[in-house]
């Protein structure tokens, strides 16, 4: 598989579909001086399929490639399609890839690019290899990079009743004391799915803390339980 040819395929694709009327305030909505084609999501989905149709990894080593070539490219939509791209071949989305993740988490440092690797990209391999995938998600809880830090706690969003709840409630516990706006909003969103499943576990832990949660975190957390 050609990496070249992927990076040329997506950026003339882009580049054909693009609407400059959009794209300044898709970069505004972002808060990021990173340019944008202006091509929301229906437009990119086009490209996303024909992309993994003509361009399909044949080994992992292609598979981290092809990643980063796009990932790389100057266009936030090209880090979209990156992000897509590793999330169409699942048989990679395991504990070999988690590195590549993980820098992606930290290159990344934004909510609309850390989200998305967190549940559907590091949140599969947790859920599919728990038990090896667990203490690299505890190591995060902790880490001086916030991004990080917000993957450990989001990372369960969609397992519900497969939630490992020790781990989703120490890793709220241990981040209740930060100011962090990602933080706690990380905290109260992740609460909140997990609530769906457990109610009256959440309640009682959104109770026991109430001191230490931010009312974000709280009004988030318990936004459909009756406090």
């Amino acid at each position: 598989m050609n990496t070249e040819a992927l990076s040329e395929f997506t950026t003339e694709g882009l580049a054909a579909v693009a609407n400059p009327e959009k794209a300044a305030p898709m970069a505004a909505y972002m808060k990021t001086d990173q340019p944008f084609y202006g091509v929301q999501k229906a437009g990119r989905t086009l490209i996303y399929r024909e992309m993994i149709e003509r361009f399909p990894p044949r080994d992992r080593d292609e598979y981290r490639e092809a990643v980063l070539g796009l990932w790389v490219l100057p266009h936030r939509e090209q880090q979209y399609l990156a992000l897509a791209y590793a999330k169409a071949f699942p048989r990679y989305v395991t504990l070999s890839s988690v590195p590549l993740y993980r820098r992606l988490i930290v290159d990344g440092a934004w909510w609309d690019l850390v989200d998305d690797i967190a549940v559907k990209l590091v949140g599969a391999v947790l859920f599919n290899q728990r038990e090896r995938m667990t203490p690299k998600v505890r190591a995060w809880i902790d880490h001086k990079n916030m991004w990080l830090r917000r993957t450990a706690i989001i990372a369960q969003i969609g397992h519900k009743a497969d939630t490992d709840e020790t781990l989703l409630l120490d890793a709220c516990a241990a981040r209740l004391h930060e100011s962090e706006f990602f933080i706690r909003k990380a905290i109260g969103w992740a609460l909140r799915d997990y609530a769906r499943t457990k109610p009256d576990e959440v309640l009682a832990f959104a109770v026991d803390h109430r001191d230490q949660m931010s009312g974000l975190s709280f009004r988030e957390a318990t936004k459909h339980l009756d406090v």
